[in-house]
């Protein structure tokens, strides 16, 4: 089988990209997971697929698939090299696009500088959504490892994420906590683990384990997520610079209720086909 497919990357979060417009199934979990393998694949972080969409209120569908085959509910850097895949090719342009995506509706924005601005969606912090195990919910959780307490924030942006404050990111135990904390009973449907570091106001630093991948250059919805839960924790404004290791990331929101807004870049690295015998 010969694949066509187009290698991305949103600030070092890498992805394989597939236009699926065509296809007649969907893409498998095991093809996913062979296509992310950097030894015997293509290598990435996620594959995102791009699909006709059924409802003429979207331009187009799209999927996203880990790199060990399972799926996930968003993902904001891959949201944005789809959308620059499709401008690039003239199938959008300007702003309003509307897409769906696996969790739902997303509005995107095609800016003048060449970046993605994407709606993505109100936090959404009540317990169950998250899906958290615990008896209500709160603010801040703490959860005991090793018999040591770890105080975390928890919301969704689609997806789960687990936000945890810390005083300085490159010294955080992002691989061996991360991991841990992914497969905690706590986390139902396991969850992705972010390590915010809060330099002022309106700048912070980040490194997430991201939920069937690890340890990425840059995860966008857990940029959102750090942000909503640090201002829930009246630790940031309205406005944040997000660090991560591969480049920087503008992430809007105006407070409970509301969507958060990610501006960020997208990359096209090289076109390839992927013959797999």
């Amino acid at each position: 089988m010969s694949l066509r497919f187009t290698k991305m990357h949103g600030i070092g979060n890498d992805f394989v990209v597939l236009d699926l417009r065509d296809a007649s199934t969907p893409l498998s979990a095991d093809l996913a997971r062979r296509l992310a393998d950097r030894h015997f694949g293509v290598g990435c972080d996620q594959v995102m697929t791009i699909e006709r969409s059924d409802d003429v209120a979207f331009a187009f569908r799209y999927g996203i698939y880990n790199a060990d085959g399972s799926t996930a509910g968003q993902c904001g850097n891959g949201l944005r090299c789809v959308v620059r895949w499709l401008a690039d090719r003239g199938l959008v342009r300007g702003q309003g696009i509307r897409l769906l995506g696996p969790s739902g509706p997303v509005r995107v924005d095609v800016l003048d500088d060449g970046r993605i601005r994407a709606d993505m969606g109100v936090p959404q912090f009540d317990a169950a959504q998250v899906p958290l195990a615990v008896a209500s919910t709160a603010p801040r959780y703490m959860l005991e490892l090793d018999g040591q307490s770890i105080a975390f924030g928890a919301v969704s942006m689609g997806n789960p994420h687990a936000v945890i404050a810390v005083e300085d990111v490159a010294a955080a135990p992002v691989l061996a906590l991360g991991a841990r904390i992914e497969t905690h009973p706590m986390f139902p449907d396991r969850v992705n683990v972010g390590f915010v570091q809060v330099l002022d106001r309106s700048h912070v630093r980040l490194r997430v384990f991201e939920r069937g991948v690890g340890e990425t250059l840059a995860c966008g919805s857990g940029a959102c997520a750090a942000v909503a839960v640090m201002r829930i924790w009246d630790r940031v404004d309205a406005v944040v610079q997000v660090q991560l290791p591969g480049g920087k990331l503008d992430i809007s929101w105006t407070g409970p209720g509301h969507p958060v807004w990610m501006t960020g870049p997208a990359t096209t690295v090289f076109e390839g086909e992927w013959n797999d015998e």
